[in-house]
């Protein structure tokens, strides 16, 4: 049965940062109950994260810092749409500055949420294949190192203590089934 959204009463700005405005919600359901969420809402004009796959059947990785695990983790590229850009454009750029690389096929697979209840955005997920090389200076503060994976080993891959993302889990699995069904296509 679908349910009826709730009634926003009110919204209103409890902190801002340069990264994040924190927004309060009054939020009113369908059977009376009121309720008081906060939400975080990125700036920018969305993000994406990709999953390239080489002509040999293997994912290119990143491992980054993450300021937030403070640790090294093994991920996908990804980054943030600048103005004026397209997705699919963010897409391409951002595997140039993260893996030196390019897209000549970019498959769109899904749009998903960091965290609903926490955070106003998500991230498009693109699947990336018929790579070749082409580099862009990139905004990180180190150079990133790359990590190249069979993906007909994801199951170990997921399972290693430094992959701990899981938006980038969900995409490599997204990945591998797209890529299941469309092989004889």
């Amino acid at each position: 049965m679908p349910h009826q959204k709730p009634e926003i009463l009110a919204s209103h700005l409890v902190a801002q940062s340069r990264l994040f405005r924190v927004e309060s919600l009054e939020l009113r359901f369908s059977n009376g109950e009121e309720r008081t969420y906060e939400r975080l809402i990125p700036g920018g004009h969305g993000a994406v994260m990709m999953v390239p796959i080489t002509a040999q059947g293997e994912v290119i990785l990143i491992r980054e810092f993450g300021a937030g695990a403070e640790d090294y983790t093994l991920t996908l590229p990804k980054g943030a749409v600048d103005m004026g850009e397209t997705p699919e454009e963010a897409a391409n750029r951002e595997l140039k500055e993260e893996i030196g690389y390019g897209a000549r096929a970019l498959t769109f697979l899904k749009r998903i949420s960091l965290s609903p209840s926490y955070i106003k955005s998500g991230i498009d997920v693109w699947l990336a294949q018929d790579l070749y090389p082409e580099s862009l200076e990139g905004d990180e503060p180190e150079p990133l190192e790359i990590v190249r994976w069979p993906l007909d080993k994801l199951d170990e891959l997921v399972h290693r203590a430094d992959v701990t993302e899981g938006r980038a889990i969900a995409a490599l699995f997204m990945a591998q089934s797209w890529l299941q069904k469309n092989k004889n296509k």
